[in-house]
Order: structure tokens, then C-alpha cells, then sequence
């Protein structure tokens, strides 16, 4: 590959292993051409390929091991989730912007599957929410929520776009959620998800069903959320104390971490 005259040799070898990562070229934790490679590439010097490295490494692009390479780096960011926090919450972590777009917000009444989680009457109307979830404007996830009545009653559609179910009730009606149970399985995308999410049909999907509750132990909603695999993946840490008798089946729990792939800045 040919060099432009003017321009310094290693920022424009930087920006093309930039864009070649960007586009996909090269995934996370894909090992990167050997500055030999690289340096026959460009008809340069190993030195001024070693600058174009050690750029990308200061902007966390890529990163080096001793002895085997340059290898990409997973952009995506991780955020502390043993603290209970909302898609929001989240987002801001990540620093990506939160929306979301309600397809559906309507009573239903509840099966006896649905009605046992949320400790109703089967057969009771409750609240369904479904909603497209974005972060920089693009799919990130597609959830499907219901809510007994007593609480579904104090949302507004409308308010739903920019403002979580959680900012929502402890704001403006000051109810807490107090804890989350969490169920993480995988699956694909059928025709209606792959259409929302923009992805293919029979994607991966990370689904999440969560189940909220309240003071006195009163569930507030249970949510079924479809996560587009690509975007997302939940990292554990585990913590072992050494001066305690815990065994090591038993490990603390330190972080349970949400780790989102960034969307490029196209603003």
C-alpha cells in the first residue's frame, strides 16, 4: 500500500489500522499483522510502525503483549451491576445516550405463569410495556415488561422515551426498588426482534428476565429483555478472601459487570 506524500508515515498507518478495526477488518482479541508484516506493507521502517502501535495503544485501540504481538482491544466498557441500576443508568456508565421507543403499552390480562410472578389473580389485567432500547440511537436491546396495575397505572406513555420505569416510581411517587432477581439464558432473534434490533434473523441474543421488587417485598414488574449479543456481555468478578474459611465453590460475588460495545460517533 502506497503512503501519501506530506503527511507523517506512522499517523497514516495508525488511521488505516484505525478504520480497519472500525470496520470490522479486525475483531477484539484478534492478533494484528507483525511489525514485519506491517513494515513490508507500507515500505517503512519497524521503528516508525512501532509509532503507529504505540498510538493506537494510547488511545486503548489495540493493546500489546510481550513476545506475541499487537492485538485489538474489546471497546466495549464494563459497569459495576451488583449495584441495582436501570437501562439508563447503564448507558450513562457506558457514556452512550439513552432513549427508547414504546411499541406497545397496553392491559393484558395475566396467564397463570405470569400471574404467580407478580402475585396476582391469574386472569387480572396488567400492565404490558414493550420497548426498543438505544444507545447513540442505535438497538440495543428489546424489552418486554408487564406490571401489576397498582403501579402500571402511575405511567405515562410518553414519559417512557426519555425516563425509566424505575426513575419514574422512585422519583415521582417515591416507590423503591429495593432488589432485582436476575435470570440470564440465551436465544435467537425470530423475525420480529431481528426486525427491531436490525439484526439477522437467528442472531444470538443474551435474554434477561427480571423480576423487581419493593418495599415488603411486593414485585413491581417482571421483564423479559433481549439484549443484541453483539452489543453487549456480562463479565463476573469473583473475589477470594484468604483469611476467610469461604471455600473456593463459594466465592463472593464482587462485580457483576455489563460491558457494552460502543456505537461510532457519526454527529
Amino acid at each position: 500500500m502506497k503512503l501519501k506524500q506530506g503527511a507523517p508515515r506512522h499517523s497514516q498507518i495508525s488511521q488505516w489500522l484505525r478504520k480497519e478495526i472500525e470496520d470490522g477488518t479486525y475483531m477484539p482479541d484478534e492478533k494484528l499483522p507483525s511489525e514485519n508484516e506491517l513494515a513490508k506493507k507500507f515500505g517503512v521502517s519497524r521503528v516508525t510502525i512501532r509509532r503507529a502501535l504505540q498510538s493506537l495503544e494510547s488511545e486503548e485501540i489495540i493493546y500489546r503483549c510481550q513476545g506475541l504481538g499487537s492485538f485489538v482491544s474489546d471497546t466495549r466498557t464494563p459497569h459495576n451491576l451488583v449495584r441495582l441500576t436501570d437501562f439508563n443508568e447503564d448507558m450513562e456508565n457506558a457514556g452512550l445516550e439513552a432513549s427508547s421507543i414504546v411499541k406497545a403499552f397496553k392491559t393484558v390480562e395475566a396467564p397463570g405463569w405470569l400471574a404467580e410472578i407478580l402475585h396476582v389473580a391469574e386472569g387480572n389485567k396488567v400492565l404490558q410495556i414493550d420497548r426498543l432500547r438505544l444507545g447513540n440511537g442505535e438497538p440495543i436491546a428489546y424489552d418486554i415488561t408487564w406490571m401489576p396495575i397498582l403501579y402500571g397505572q402511575l405511567l405515562q406513555e410518553d414519559k417512557l422515551q426519555d425516563k425509566t420505569i424505575y426513575q419514574t416510581l422512585e422519583e415521582e411517587y417515591e416507590i423503591p426498588i429495593i432488589r432485582g432477581t436476575y435470570r440470564i439464558s440465551a436465544d435467537v432473534a425470530d423475525n420480529y426482534l431481528s426486525t427491531q434490533l436490525k439484526a439477522d434473523i437467528n442472531a444470538p441474543l443474551l435474554t434477561i428476565n427480571r423480576l423487581s421488587f419493593t418495599i415488603g417485598d411486593k414485585p413491581v414488574y417482571y421483564q423479559q429483555r433481549y439484549y443484541r449479543s453483539d452489543k453487549v456481555m456480562y463479565e463476573m468478578t469473583l473475589e477470594r478472601d484468604k483469611n476467610n474459611s469461604t471455600s473456593a465453590s463459594e466465592l463472593p460475588l464482587k462485580e457483576f459487570v455489563p460491558v457494552f460495545k460502543k456505537t461510532k460517533d457519526t454527529g
